[in-house]
């Protein structure tokens, strides 16, 4: 089986979606440290700013993500149609 094309807006909207899900995860963690480095009496308030990320992160990664993928796709489509496209074996 040959992939010769892949179609853009539909890759980039399950990476975009993929993205958004790990920024989410990183956002928590942030959060988490955030909240640690705030009850540890801390100068700075980190608080708002790890709240924040659980917000922030998802939105930044899941648009990087999908314009990053899009261009991607867009690209391979041209490559695969000089040189073939990737092949995949399959039981």
């Amino acid at each position: 089986m040959i992939i010769k094309r892949v179609e853009p807006v539909s890759f980039a909207k399950v990476m975009g979606t993929i993205y958004a899900l790990m920024g989410l995860i990183l956002g928590v963690i942030f959060a988490l440290i955030g909240s640690m480095a705030g009850s540890m009496g801390s100068v700075m308030p980190f608080g708002g700013i790890g709240i924040a990320a659980i917000v922030v992160l998802p939105i930044v990664y899941g648009l990087i993500g999908f314009v990053g993928c899009l261009i991607g796709a867009a690209i391979y489509n041209l490559v695969a149609g000089w040189v073939g496209g990737v092949q995949i074996q399959t039981d």
